[in-house]
């Protein structure tokens, strides 16, 4: 039966970041593991072995607070470590030390979105799916095993796939600008597993669909097509079935993206499968106020700030000061390139024309270098009048929505059709003719 239901999706988000120290959590071998031999940077401790102590890394705690103070959650006096039972190939003592009912972070905020906690706990094993001589076995690499993970856990009450990938971007954006981690999903350096369920109203009663859990992410934009085809599955399984026949437990499901679908992995343990209990070879920690201000201090300039300030400092658009803001590299990049073209009175504006529209490679063009080549012209645009009205007019045809939003009072979107422009022209286009070209246009 396919019938309309009023329906809500419920999205909740476990994040897992691992933290750029130079050493694991509970010992002193290496953790930056990414690309290194297998097993070559393991000690008694990591491998689980009878007998070893684990010892708390002090800068992993220190910044875990430090993210939780960021995304404005409250830090209890009292924290401590707890033992999570479970046995599983990646895990050599048969329990992770992680944290259980006394997190260091609770109660937070980002975008809009609340944060249950923030976390932290020793990564697993990494294991390897592979083939060895003709037979398929699983191979397992000890070297990330005990590096710092830090976990954040949102409330379940984010309600689209793009919300969810827009806060995670911003999650990134944040941890990268406070110096804890580069965050990459590729390298497995931040892992997300969004939860996703349905409330679902259908004559007057409401009802929601069983939990599922999505695992094998490794990009944003795997998490937005991920969520939505999660939404539409659900929901054809209600129009389907009904919910009252569907199985009640919280499920797993991998991502597969070569299908472009989730499927099936398990049922998903709950708390009390866990047998959580303190650990015991770790006391518990107490915090001070003077310790958190400290830390409270420390916290830098963050991306939102930096974009207020660039828009009121510099005179720079909303879109004009988010892409320069964009990684904490460029937006450095962009402010020593003001201090060097002081003398020569270079206008802030027209240096950032030059880096988002020119694509300037900030790895091998140092800002000293780019405003030398500004006052020697050698970035200065070189397209002609009539190929800027003809591309100005194609790009005006092909982005209805950004016009009819301007026409609607939107007025900053007038900065992404001049960077619509730049793109056709391969950056030679003059920004303010542009610009000046555009408003003509659009009246």
């Amino acid at each position: 039966m396919n019938y309309t239901v009023d329906h809500k999706p419920i999205i909740g988000l476990e994040v897992h970041i691992e933290l750029e120290t130079k050493s694991k959590m509970f010992c002193s071998c290496s953790a930056s593991h990414f690309g290194k031999k297998p097993n070559a940077q393991t000690c008694p401790i990591c491998l689980g072995l009878p007998g070893a102590l684990p010892v708390p890394n002090k800068k992993a705690i220190e910044w875990t607070v430090l993210v939780g103070l960021t995304l404005n959650c409250q830090i209890p006096i009292f924290s401590k470590f707890d033992r999570k039972n479970y046995f599983y190939p990646d895990l050599p003592k048969g329990y992770q030390i992680s944290q259980y009912d006394l997190p260091l972070c609770q109660n937070g905020r980002l975008d809009g979105v609340k944060i249950r906690r923030v976390h932290l706990e020793e990564d697993t094993a990494k294991l390897i799916h592979t083939i060895v001589k003709s037979k398929k076995c699983t191979l397992i690499d000890f070297n990330r095993s005990g590096v710092p993970l830090m976990e954040i856990v949102s409330e379940p009450e984010i309600t689209s796939a793009l919300q969810t990938k827009t806060f995670l971007q911003k999650l990134q954006q944040i941890v990268r600008y406070l110096g804890v981690s580069k965050a990459d999903m590729e390298k497995g350096q931040m892992r997300c597993e969004p939860t996703v369920n349905l409330k679902i109203v259908k004559n007057g009663k409401t009802q929601f669909t069983p939990l599922v859990e999505i695992k094998n992410i490794n990009s944003f934009r795997f998490v937005q097509k991920a969520i939505e085809f999660e939404i539409g599955r659900q929901l054809e399984e209600f129009r389907t079935t009904g919910i009252e026949k569907q199985p009640g437990n919280k499920t797993t499901r991998g991502w597969d993206e070569t299908l472009g679908e989730t499927v099936p992995q398990r049922e998903k343990e709950e708390a009390a499968d866990y047998r959580y209990f303190p650990e015991p070879d770790i006391p518990p920690m107490k915090w001070d106020k003077f310790t958190i201000n400290n830390l409270q201090l420390t916290i830098p300039e963050l991306p939102s700030q930096r974009v207020a300030r660039f828009i009121k400092q510099y005179g720079l658009s909303e879109y004009q000061a988010k892409i320069l803001v964009e990684t904490k590299e460029i937006a450095d990049f962009y402010e020593e390139a003001i201090a060097a073209g002081k003398k020569h009175k270079t206008n802030p504006k027209e240096i950032a024309n030059i880096i988002i529209n020119k694509r300037i490679d900030i790895e091998r063009i140092s800002p000293e270098k780019l405003v030398e080549m500004m006052i020697k012209e050698e970035v200065k645009p070189i397209i002609g009048k009539e190929q800027l009205r003809r591309t100005v007019e194609q790009v005006l045809e092909t982005e209805v929505k950004a016009v009819e939003d301007y026409r609607k009072g939107k007025t900053t979107v007038i900065e992404f059709l001049v960077g619509q422009v730049m793109a056709q022209t391969k950056g030679k286009a003059n920004p303010n003719q542009t610009r000046k070209l555009l408003l003509e246009k659009l009246g």
